[in-house]
């Protein structure tokens, strides 16, 4: 699948996939920092090598907050710079 995305990632970012594979898709959750707030729970982030959708859906993230990721669903809210 190289230079393809999984399906769904990054989707509304028109961002590819490193290697294939999101960096907030990887099997590592990852920090990442809040960069806009989305409906239906999203929020768009800055992985350090570009900008991914992912889901706030399990944390109270906010703008600048620095969260952790896996499989594109924050798992933890690790640093609240409001």
């Amino acid at each position: 699948m190289t230079g393809e995305r999984p399906s769904g990632a990054a989707a509304d970012t028109g961002r590819h996939c490193d290697d294939g594979v999101c960096i907030t898709c990887s099997d590592t959750a990852v920090e990442v920092r809040v960069l806009r707030l989305l409906g239906g729970e999203m929020a768009v982030v800055d992985t350090g090598r570009g900008e991914e959708e992912v889901s706030v859906a399990l944390v109270s993230a906010g703008l600048g907050d620095t969260i952790l990721v896996h499989a594109r669903e924050a798992i933890a809210v690790v640093g609240d710079d409001r």
